[in-house]
């Protein structure tokens, strides 16, 4: 059989040709591919908090931001189907539903709602500015500051599609949550290259949080079957399991983020005391926004005062609304109504997080009737380990 010989010269030439051909391909797609190492368009907020820790209230200093797309518990609804499981089975479900509503993909809710639904099948869709402004519903613009009650009236009936349309048109998505109770699990959301997420994590004392868990009994007992894994039984907590579970996962959350973080976490961290924001709310918020590359608006900061300063005491019939009221009374409000057995009962359960994130121990009832004694601690003073906490008492 007759061999063809064929010039190495054109073997080299061909390898050239098409060496070039396939570098000028590569060349021209990876101009339409995203680069791993650009960040996306988009800026991810995540805002981790636990039930009655004054996360509402931060979540609409989001909400009423005209560049931000706000939704407030989309796992609430991850919940209420699975309640039957416990928070850590239930993990994976939440990130994977948070992922997706980060990138806009609100097919994910398909798996808990009806199959025909409308903007009002969301839960607590009425306190986001961006489901009650353009172009999720004509009846308000973006720079407007909404009221929950106004948008119920006026939006409740647009089509569940006008949530990704939403979406999509904003620089920055935030999304409040308070069903993740162990920062590692948000490592894949932290490490995946389509997400440019932050995390803002917001704590207040447990005592505080205690009395005003007192005033929502009823509406957090199923939440609290699920922490404690009791299969769908509902709990009323009364012997503060569900608040020692909340204080060991601030502590996991701050511990993990503080002390030799990974790399990935630089700079996507940001802790914040419910105590600090009541008292210096500009200050504080302005640290958030920088953090989250956003700026104060004078209409917001209008807003953000009249809401920190108004007359409402934080009664139990505004549990879950966003009232103006005196902040910082209602901050200290669990001084004067819880009594003391109560408080020693909190601080048991409570120790080593009342310590680590900067707030002081009562020893006395003469102690927590005395508020001219301040128990919000300098918070840069109190970033010690858990750990060393115990050891040294």
């Amino acid at each position: 059989m007759a061999r063809i010989r064929i010039p190495s010269t054109i073997v080299i030439l061909v390898v050239m040709v098409q060496t070039g051909f396939l570098l000028f391909m590569y060349a021209r797609y990876s101009n339409f591919m995203p680069r791993s190492e650009e960040k996306p368009s988009q800026v991810h907020i995540l805002i981790l908090s636990s039930w009655r820790s004054g996360s509402s209230f931060v979540g609409q200093l989001f909400s009423q931001h005209p560049n931000v797309f706000y939704l407030m518990e989309p796992a609430w609804h991850v919940w209420v189907t699975m309640y039957q499981n416990s928070a850590r089975v239930l993990h994976m479900a939440v990130r994977d539903l948070v992922r997706s509503v980060f990138l806009c993909d609100m097919s994910v809710f398909d798996a808990y709602m009806p199959w025909k639904k409308n903007l009002s099948d969301l839960f607590q869709w009425a306190v986001s500015r961006a489901l009650c402004s353009a172009p999720a519903c004509d009846s308000f613009q973006r720079t407007d500051i909404t009221s929950e009650m106004a948008c119920k009236t006026l939006c409740g009936r647009y089509p569940f599609s006008k949530v990704e349309e939403a979406c999509k048109t904003y620089s920055h998505v935030v999304i409040k949550e308070v069903r993740f109770f162990d920062l590692k699990v948000l490592y894949p959301l932290l490490t995946d290259p389509s997400l440019n997420l932050k995390i803002i994590h917001l704590v207040r004392d447990p005592r505080a949080v205690v009395k005003s868990r007192e005033q929502s009994v009823k509406a957090l007992a199923r939440d609290n079957g699920i922490v404690l894994s009791t299969n769908g039984t509902n709990v009323e907590d009364s012997k503060y399991k569900v608040m020692q579970e909340i204080c060991r996962s601030h502590v996991q959350i701050y511990e993990t983020a503080t002390l030799k973080p990974p790399n990935f976490l630089k700079d996507r961290y940001l802790m914040i005391r419910f105590e600090d924001l009541v008292r210096d709310p500009l200050s504080e918020i302005s640290e958030m926004y920088k953090f989250a590359d956003l700026s104060l608006t004078p209409t917001l900061k209008s807003w953000i005062y009249n809401i920190t300063h108004g007359q409402g005491s934080g009664k139990k019939k505004e549990a879950f609304k966003i009232t103006s009221r005196d902040a910082v009374s209602v901050s200290q409000a669990w001084r004067s109504v819880l009594s003391f057995q109560k408080i020693k009962k909190i601080q048991e359960v409570c120790k080593g997080a009342i310590n680590m994130l900067g707030y002081q121990l009562l020893d006395s009832e003469k102690e927590q009737k005395d508020l001219s004694l301040d128990l919000v601690l300098p918070r840069r003073q109190n970033q010690f380990s858990w750990s060393s906490f115990n050891a040294k008492h």
